[in-house]
């Protein structure tokens, strides 16, 4: 069974910066999308970020040009580097990856990690 483990939540001032990070627990053979969500209190879950298998990258309005994702499929993870970070970005957010557990699986398989809050102060 693979886990995914976020790492790098935490708290930050208004215009800081936090570097999330999502990797399997063990080794694995390929990660086709990875995306992040995050959930703030009272609020519904939203997608932040989305890398596909040919690393399109697509992204909440409310984060583009402050928030890069991406892949790193030679470390079995991949990672969201956020900037100019805002109160608002507050919330736990939460890695989905689609990957072959594997060899010779025939397809991917999605799993989810526990999730990690930031906490961005005014």
């Amino acid at each position: 069974q693979v886990r995914l483990q976020e790492s790098g939540g935490g708290l930050v001032q208004a215009g800081g910066s936090l570097r999330l990070t999502c990797a399997a627990s063990r080794n694995i053979f390929g990660i086709t999308t990875m995306a992040w969500y995050r959930q703030a209190p009272g609020k519904q879950r939203e997608l932040v970020a989305v890398v596909t298998n040919d690393d399109t990258t697509n992204y909440a309005d409310s984060v583009k040009g402050r928030f890069t994702i991406a892949r790193d499929n030679a470390n079995n993870s991949g990672w969201l580097q956020m900037n100019s970070l805002k109160p608002e970005d507050t919330g736990v957010y939460v890695c989905n990856a689609v990957l072959f557990s594997r060899v010779g699986a025939s397809k991917p398989e999605s799993y989810w990690g526990q999730g990690t809050q930031v906490t961005v102060s005014s």
